[in-house]
């Protein structure tokens, strides 16, 4: 039985709502939250993937979900984000807030980054942004390797 449960920081296209969020099984924390560090957060390419570097300090704080999810799903994500490949993504932990109430405790969470090494200003479509809205993801293609 899978018991293991680990807290995932979604900022793109795994937000409920958006194009990836079949992916995300998870269950949802309530509320918003925003990265205690600032990262680029940018649309990329044809694809207007979101992408935010791994690059902390620059950027802004990025608004986005938490989800609690089992080992299927978080291996589900990773396939998805594509971490084994040399152009995808990395999974790291990151630290995020509550965007209301009263609490100010970080919370460790994962999240997608992209590794700076990756990053050009020239492929860079939108931003740098706070948060990825679904009038962006309007703009977003899936990779070619995702069924559609």
């Amino acid at each position: 039985m899978d018991t293991n449960h680990h807290l995932v920081f979604v900022f793109g296209t795994l937000k409920e709502g958006f194009p990836n969020f079949s992916t995300n099984r998870g269950i949802r924390y309530p509320g918003e939250f925003v990265t205690t560090e600032r990262f680029p957060l940018y649309l990329i390419g044809e694809r207007m993937s979101p992408w935010m570097i791994a690059s902390p300090g620059d950027g802004l704080a990025v608004r986005g979900q938490i989800f609690s999810v089992s080992d299927a799903v978080l291996k589900a994500m990773d396939n998805l984000e594509r971490i084994h490949e040399s152009d995808g993504y990395r999974r790291l932990q990151i630290s995020v807030i509550p965007t209301e109430g009263d609490s100010r405790n970080p919370i460790e969470v994962y999240a997608y980054l992209k590794p700076a090494e990756q990053f050009e200003m020239k492929m860079v479509k939108k931003g740098p942004l706070a948060s990825y809205e679904l009038a962006d993801a309007l703009l977003y293609r899936p990779h070619s390797s995702q069924s559609v």
